[in-house]
């Protein structure tokens, strides 16, 4: 198993996970042209989104997407990790420590001191592995508004 960044290889694996992403958390997910939109950005290295993959033999069993983002409370650049999926059967195996370990370097590189995210409070899954990481907890609404 290694983590590695996405190639364009990836992307109908990505797209697949994205999907299985969506249902795990009862959202909706539209695959129309999803392959062709997500190629303007993964693996473009002109783009602010990195995608890591997790590879397990020829299987794309994980992904995450994560970007810079300013807050301006701190004054500062931070990451913000918007997608972090694995199968089933590949969780509770320490491959998501090792996702967000790679995020943390990233992040280091980029002069980045936090990393921010975010996952429904149903959840519980992914709040105990995060907590486990030793992530601080805070609690927002999160709105969305069609422009």
């Amino acid at each position: 198993m290694r983590i590695r960044f996405a190639e364009e290889k990836d992307l109908n694996s990505i797209v697949n996970l994205c999907k299985a992403h969506a249902q795990y958390e009862k959202s909706y997910f539209n695959e129309e042209n999803k392959k062709e939109l997500l190629s303007k950005y993964i693996p473009d290295p002109d783009s602010y989104i990195n995608c890591l993959v997790a590879e397990s033999g020829t299987e794309i069993i994980g992904y995450a997407t994560f970007f810079k983002q300013f807050s301006t409370w701190d004054a500062a650049y931070y990451m913000y990790v918007d997608c972090l999926f694995l199968k089933e059967n590949a969780r509770g195996n320490g491959i998501g420590k090792q996702i967000m370990e790679a995020i943390r370097t990233a992040s280091k590189e980029e002069g980045c001191t936090i990393i921010q995210w975010q996952t429904p409070d149903f959840n519980t899954k992914a709040i105990k592995f995060y907590s486990k990481l030793g992530a601080e907890r805070k609690n927002k609404e999160r709105f969305f508004w069609k422009a």
